[in-house]
C-alpha cells in the first residue's frame, strides 16, 4: 500500500524548516479520525501505518512541501468486525485503492508557528483539496542529539466528496454513519 500522505503533511507545515529534510517517527506520532455514528455517538479510529516527509526551508515556510501517505489496510477502531467492514469495497475498498495520500500545494501563515497547509488528498480514487489548519511547536534536541519538532493538525473532510458513500437510512430518521469526518494529526518529526 502506498504511504499516507496526511501525516506528512502535518510535519511539512511543523517546524520553520531550514531547507531542510524532516521525516516522521511513526512512534511518536498519529492519524485519527471521528466519524457520527446512529448520529449520536462518535466512533474514533487510527490509521496506525504511515509515513510522511516534509522539506522546507526555515526563512520562508511558503516554500515548504510536504508528502504523506497512509497505509489503509492498517485502519483499527477497536472492533475487528468493523474494520473488515470499513476495509471492503462498501467503504475504502483496500484491494482497490490501498493508500490515502497527501501532497502540499501550498502553505500559509496563520499567526505564531501556526499555519494553514493546503494540500490534494487523495482517497478512495478521488482527489480533492484540503486544507489542515496546523499548530507547530519549537525545534528540540532528542535525548540522543537529533533535532526534533512536532505539529498538531486538524481537518474536516465529507467522505462522500471522495465517493465513499455507504450508509443506512434509521427509521426514526438520520442515517447509521455520518458524512463529516474529523481529522486530527499528531506528528513528530526527526531532521535529516
Amino acid at each position: 500500500m502506498r504511504r499516507l500522505t496526511l501525516v506528512l503533511l502535518i510535519a511539512l507545515a511543523a517546524p520553520a524548516l531550514a531547507q531542510s529534510t524532516w521525516e516522521i517517527d511513526p512512534v511518536h506520532s498519529s492519524v485519527q479520525f471521528g466519524v457520527r455514528h446512529l448520529m449520536i455517538s462518535t466512533v474514533r479510529g487510527k490509521f496506525p501505518k504511515f509515513t510522511a516527509t516534509a522539506v522546507g526551508d526555515e526563512k520562508d515556510a511558503a516554500h515548504a512541501s510536504v508528502e504523506a501517505s497512509i497505509d489503509v489496510a492498517s485502519i483499527d477502531t477497536g472492533e475487528p468486525k468493523r474494520d473488515g467492514h470499513l476495509k471492503s469495497a462498501d467503504f475504502f475498498d483496500v484491494e482497490k485503492y490501498p493508500a490515502i495520500t497527501f501532497k502540499s500545494t501550498k502553505v500559509e501563515a496563520a499567526g505564531e508557528r501556526r499555519f494553514k497547509l493546503h494540500g490534494d488528498l487523495t482517497m478512495h480514487g478521488v482527489t480533492k483539496p484540503v486544507v489542515l489548519d496546523v499548530e507547530a511547536t519549537p525545534e528540540v534536541k532528542g535525548m540522543r542529539g537529533e533535532t526534533r519538532a512536532g505539529a498538531h493538525a486538524t481537518t474536516k473532510i465529507n467522505r462522500k466528496d471522495f465517493g465513499i458513500n455507504w450508509s443506512k437510512s434509521m427509521d426514526g430518521g438520520g442515517v447509521v454513519v455520518g458524512d463529516d469526518v474529523d481529522v486530527t494529526i499528531e506528528v513528530e518529526g526527526v531532521k535529516k
